[in-house]
């Protein structure tokens, strides 16, 4: 297979996934980092990404928490770190499936990634539930109040000190979970309540291997849903799959969109 085109294998898969979502809805979507390596987001594990590599040690929440210093390296970082982040365009992937939560009942798109990349696709934020938090957002670690990081960097661009929250003067940290931080249990809990009640449960781009994000397609397979797992490589919930489709992406769900659709791949 070229990295243009799907296999007649692969196209045959995806016909029937479409049927399969035409007659079982509602939809709920859960993606991983897979879906953004085409916008140049390198993923976790595949071979180039981020753990596997070795070129991201993050702080972990304590760190951050009880060292000043690892406050101020994030403090100094951040205006590049979210200069690139801004600059990330959503890809074919991420328009596809805000093309398809447009035409069909779709619950939510569950996501684990951090980029804001689905939104920027069209999605409506109401239904993007981000378990991992957001880059582009900045969150007070005492009183939970979330803040756009650019106004928060606007606001205090000449202090070499992070700011103290402008609610309560708690520390701030970026809007993402950090290594050792748990998951919001409020997003989580969404999360499994709409996996409850998914007709059709497709993954993109994830290898199900973190939890407790990882359980919220196990809890719509459990609940009755079709599940479906398009991703490049395996997954954690392979054996459970009613369908898997080990292609790109944004070709998978560009042709689903186009079937789904009667469209035109890309438009």
């Amino acid at each position: 297979m070229t990295t243009d085109s799907l296999t007649a294998f692969q196209t045959a898969q995806i016909d029937e996934l479409a049927e399969i979502v035409r007659f079982h809805a509602p939809l709920v979507a859960f993606t991983g980092a897979g879906i953004s390596t085409e916008s140049g987001i390198p993923d976790y594990r595949g071979p180039n990404g981020l753990w596997t590599s070795g070129s991201q040690k993050p702080f972990t929440y304590d760190e951050f928490m009880s060292n000043p210093e690892a406050r101020r390296e994030w403090w100094r970082r951040l205006p590049a770190r979210l200069d690139e982040v801004e600059a990330r365009q959503p890809n074919a992937g991420h328009r596809a499936l805000a093309r398809i939560e447009r035409a069909f009942v779709m619950l939510a798109i569950v996501t684990q990634n951090i980029d804001g990349l689905q939104q920027a696709a069209g999605s409506d934020p109401a239904r993007v539930i981000e378990l991992h938090g957001s880059s582009r957002q900045i969150r007070c670690s005492q009183c939970g109040n979330v803040y756009l990081a650019r106004e928060i960097l606007e606001a205090y661009s000449g202090s070499q000190e992070p700011p103290p929250c402008p609610n309560c003067g708690g520390i701030l940290k970026s809007g993402t979970i950090s290594f050792g931080e748990p998951v919001p249990p409020d997003a989580l809990r969404v999360a499994f309540a709409v996996a409850e009640q998914a007709g059709v449960m497709f993954v993109v781009g994830s290898t199900l291997l973190v939890n407790p994000a990882a359980r919220v397609p196990a809890v719509a397979k459990k609940a009755g849903s079709y599940l479906a797992i398009l991703n490049k490589g395996e997954t954690g919930l392979d054996d459970s799959a009613d369908l898997r489709v080990d292609a790109p992406a944004g070709l998978a769900l560009d042709h689903l969109a186009a079937r789904l659709l009667s469209a035109t791949p890309g438009s």
